[in-house]
């Protein structure tokens, strides 16, 4: 791969916008620079998957604007309803399309848009070049759904910053057991379901720390507030929002275990970040789950299943040398996950095949 190599991404909305799928976007321009890729970001505009007819219109200019024979890349949270605006440019430019998940595999949304999102998006990743999911679950789905031929399809998993290791602390008799959720208070991450487990306890040991976005759907985080509150959990709950790096971590050490009830993932970084501080896991979910979480890491249970995940929670906080068995195994898989450049390199080859 030599240093001429170039690509434009563009993206919805804002890069620095805390979700998983933004990390993965700026984590994989950066490392693509450190390796000597010229990569250059333009955003969309705000409101995708459902953008105005300004947005759409202010798309397709960009489009207009990039010269003939550029590999683009486009995150799929754009190009799932960018089936029209594209298809003048399919010939000409060389799209490649990055799905974190299929946008109709989305929570709370009516039977009716999923089925628009599902239409639009099979007739933008037709035209394609290729498409890079972030794990074998959304590529296997991306095949059968959309009827991609596998052999268009990439597997480009997250790659991983694993920080130093961490001393944890011992608990003394007394102290609580800390969970820690790192996820946008949006619905697919479900934290209803994670609050009614910890009240179904009726245990105050347990503490609960809530990281991620309040300001994504606001409407959803007021609710979940309310729960916190109808639930008596007000002592034991903590919501911190979005936080910087540094107060992140300090959660992250201040931990015993993670605890994330999503309802599905394309890949699950949370899970990962997690593992990488040597958390036990807890885990729900559809999608990507299941391959993202091994056992020996973490307990998983169904989607939406309380009564389990409250289960899983007693028996992280009353076993101290399962927890401790667990964080070891969960650090150890970590480990052997790949970075970033690896990450880069891999999709460096595909420009480079895709450009010839």
């Amino acid at each position: 791969m030599t240093a001429a190599a170039r690509l434009t991404f563009l993206y919805p909305g804002r890069l620095e916008t805390p979700t998983g799928g933004y990390v993965y976007d700026r984590e994989l321009l950066a490392a693509l620079a450190a390796i000597g890729v010229e990569a250059t970001a333009l955003t969309l505009g705000e409101g995708y998957p459902a953008p105005s007819p300004a947005t759409l219109e202010a798309g397709e200019r960009l489009l207009s604007g990039l010269a003939d024979g550029e590999v683009v890349m486009i995150d799929g949270l754009a190009f799932g309803v960018m089936d029209a605006i594209a298809a003048p440019h399919a010939q000409r430019l060389r799209l490649i399309a990055l799905v974190h998940h299929p946008l109709a595999h989305e929570s709370d949304i009516p039977a009716d848009r999923a089925a628009e999102l599902h239409v639009s998006e099979r007739r933008a990743l037709a035209l394609a070049r290729h498409v890079v999911t972030t794990s074998q679950a959304t590529a296997a789905a991306v095949a059968a759904e959309f009827g991609m031929a596998r052999e268009r399809v990439s597997v480009l998993e997250p790659g991983l910053v694993l920080p130093p290791p961490h001393t944890r602390r011992n608990r003394q008799a007394g102290d609580p057991f800390r969970l820690l959720c790192v996820g946008s208070l949006v619905p697919r991450k479900d934290h209803p379901t994670l609050l009614a487990a910890l009240a179904g306890l009726r245990d105050t040991r347990i503490t609960l720390d809530i990281a991620g976005s309040d300001k994504l759907d606001a409407a959803h985080a007021s609710r979940v507030r309310a729960e916190i509150d109808r639930l008596g959990l007000s002592r034991q709950v903590r919501l911190h929002g979005a936080l910087p790096k540094a107060a992140l971590e300090a959660l992250y050490a201040e931990a015993d275990a993670f605890a994330l009830t999503t309802l599905y993932e394309g890949y699950g970084m949370a899970f990962v970040e997690a593992m990488a501080h040597g958390l036990p896991l807890i885990a729900t979910g559809a999608g990507a789950v299941r391959d993202t979480v091994p056992s020996a890491a973490g307990i998983l249970c169904e989607a939406g299943d309380a009564a389990a995940v409250g289960a899983a929670m007693r028996q992280l906080a009353d076993d101290p040398q399962r927890t401790k068995t667990m964080a070891q195994a969960a650090r150890a898989h970590a480990q052997g996950l790949p970075g970033w450049q690896d990450q880069a390199r891999r999709l460096a080859a595909l420009i480079a095949e895709i450009g010839r």
